[in-house]
Formats: C-alpha cells, structure tokens, sequence
C-alpha cells in the first residue's frame, strides 16, 4: 500500500530529509507544495474541506481547482470537494463542479462519508478509479468500536462488489494510517502522524520508515455485523 505523510513537516530540514516518500498536500497548508513535488514520489492532493470544516470557514473549491491546475497528473491525485457530514444531494453538487474539462478524471477521488448510504458507496465505486473513505457523524472519532464496525460493514459491501465486477477497486483510508491493527485492507491511507509526532522520535524520516515498513492486509473476509448498532442502507 501506499503510506501519504500529511504536511506540512517542520522545520524544512525534516521535511527535506523524507526524500522518496510519498505525501499529502492540503490546499489549506500547501507551504510545503514545492519541496513535496520535488522529493516525493507522489502527492496525494486534499482539498482542504476538513481543515476548513474543523475551523468553521467556508471552502472555496473554485480556488482549489486553480491551484491544481498547473501541477495535477499522474502519479499525483486530488480528492474532489466533499461536504463533511452533508447529504449525499450536497455530495453531488460538489462532484458535478470538479472541471473534467481542464482536470480530468483519471486524478480525481471522491470521498464517501461513513455516515452516508452504502448504496452512494457502490454509485462512487461504479463511476471512479479511487475512491476515499472518510469519517464523519456518527463515525467521526476513528478507531472508536463504533467506527470499526462501521469499516466493517463497508468492506464487506467493498468485497461484494469485487466478486460482482471481478475487479479490485482503489479505496483511500483518510486519517487511517494508525489502524493497520483492523485488517482492513485499503489500497492507501494518509495520517500527519510524522508531522504532530516525530519530534519525541528526533527524526521525521525515521518515524516515517518504520511507518512505511508496515502494510495493511490484502485479503478480506467477510465479517459479521451488529447490525443493531447503526443503521445502513
């Protein structure tokens, strides 16, 4: 799988010395754009929306497709604008602003809100690439036993709809580099774990490796749920 490191890493020096690793770039905190282009193997694109929800601001989404404009292609990816605790009509009024004209779509992931339809899930699976998993409502606090299975109820959708289409789909972890312990097995995930952290560790790159070292699981069986619990669709 591919480990993103959130940014931005400072000092610059830190950052500097993670030459090879691949991070993630927040349209709210791009300081760090240049360095991460053009050390890292690929930067993964955040739209900013969390940051901008955490701090009760409003996303400007025309702003953030001028910004990738210039620096969008392969092997880098953006996440489309996503509505944070929003209805799935709010989810598709973003998808329909992303520019296919000037952007395109083989770099482009939607994000799918654990508190949406899993029925929304497999219409973002039929239509795109990649798509990222994020937490919200009443699965915000990631790793708590109601968010885990929650992850279970969706990978279990995840590999229904492997076996029907006979095909493996990209799914993105956001936030879920420390839940390796869960077997889910997501194709990619992104943390700022190095960048809140790697001071107690003295090295960024050091954290980083052992971090990268680690890899979830590939193979998924089929979990039983509590359906009790929570309410899907």
């Amino acid at each position: 799988m591919i480990h993103y490191h959130g940014t931005p890493i400072t000092p610059n020096a830190q950052l500097n010395g993670m030459t090879g690793r691949n991070f993630c770039v927040s349209f709210a905190r791009p300081d760090q754009l240049k360095t991460c282009l053009s050390i890292g193997q690929s930067v993964m694109f955040d739209n900013g929306a969390f940051s901008a929800y955490t701090k009760g601001i409003i996303f400007e989404h025309k702003k953030y497709y001028e910004w990738l404009e210039p620096i969008l292609m392969h092997p880098h990816w953006a996440v489309i604008p996503d509505a944070i605790g929003g209805s799935v009509e709010d989810q598709y009024k973003l998808l329909s602003s992303w520019p296919r004209e000037t952007l395109g779509m083989s770099c482009a992931a939607p994000v799918f809100h654990l508190h949406l339809p899993l029925s929304y899930l497999w219409e973002l699976m039929n239509g795109y690439d990649k798509v990222c998993l994020g937490s919200s409502g009443e699965f915000w606090d990631v790793g708590s036993p109601n968010w885990c299975r929650r992850m279970d109820e969706i990978f279990n959708h995840i590999e229904n709809w492997n076996i029907k289409r006979r095909e493996k789909k990209w799914i993105h972890g956001m936030r879920m580099l420390g839940q390796l312990d869960g077997g889910w097995p997501l194709s990619s995930a992104d943390s700022t774990n190095v960048a809140q952290n790697f001071k107690k560790h003295g090295c960024a790159n050091c954290m980083a490796e052992k971090i990268d070292a680690q890899n979830f699981t590939r193979k998924w069986g089929v979990r039983e749920l509590q359906q009790s619990l929570f309410i899907s669709k």
